[in-house]
């Protein structure tokens, strides 16, 4: 996948290599998400410009931690020949002063809540969801455990084996 990064409101690191590895293990258990014609750009960014996009876009007053904006329906993404011209996934935002919180809050390091939250939102991207279902969650979840394992992150939701 073909990533265009833009960082912003973000504290020194490289947070770019960071979104390309936790994209490499999405990929890395979501096939659909390998496939060399996508595209998908990632704001790292302020709570104030996630809080307006959310107020904008979904009609939520306040900041989240991540936000998924998916342009092509998982049918469409799963029917995606591997050869053609690109195709955009989707958008993702993320809010520093949020995932810090989050992170802190956790007991973990800001670099591995925000390669989790990058995860689910590219999961989110590629249709995947947690509303409608607890299996929906649970199926969700797992995917997520498994990419972060990739990274070397412990699980997130607890002690799952």
């Amino acid at each position: 996948m073909d990533l265009d990064i833009d960082i912003d409101s973000w504290p020194q690191g490289d947070w770019a290599a960071l979104v390309e590895r936790a994209s490499d293990a999405a990929a890395g258990v979501e096939p659909a998400l390998a496939n060399p014609r996508l595209t998908a750009s990632v704001l790292l960014t302020s709570d104030e410009d996630v809080h307006e996009l959310n107020r904008e876009w979904r009609g939520k007053d306040k900041p989240t931690n991540v936000l998924s904006f998916p342009m092509l329906e998982r049918e469409e993404l799963l029917d995606l020949a591997a050869e053609g011209p690109p195709e955009m996934l989707g958008d993702l935002a993320l809010a520093h002063e949020t995932c810090a919180r989050e992170a802190a809050e956790k007991g973990i390091a800001l670099e591995d809540h925000a390669a989790h939250l990058i995860v689910h939102g590219l999961l989110h991207l590629a249709g995947h969801d947690h509303v409608d279902s607890d299996a929906q969650a649970e199926a969700m979840e797992a995917l997520e455990i498994a990419a972060l394992a990739k990274l070397g992150i412990a699980d997130p939701y607890g002690d799952r084996n």
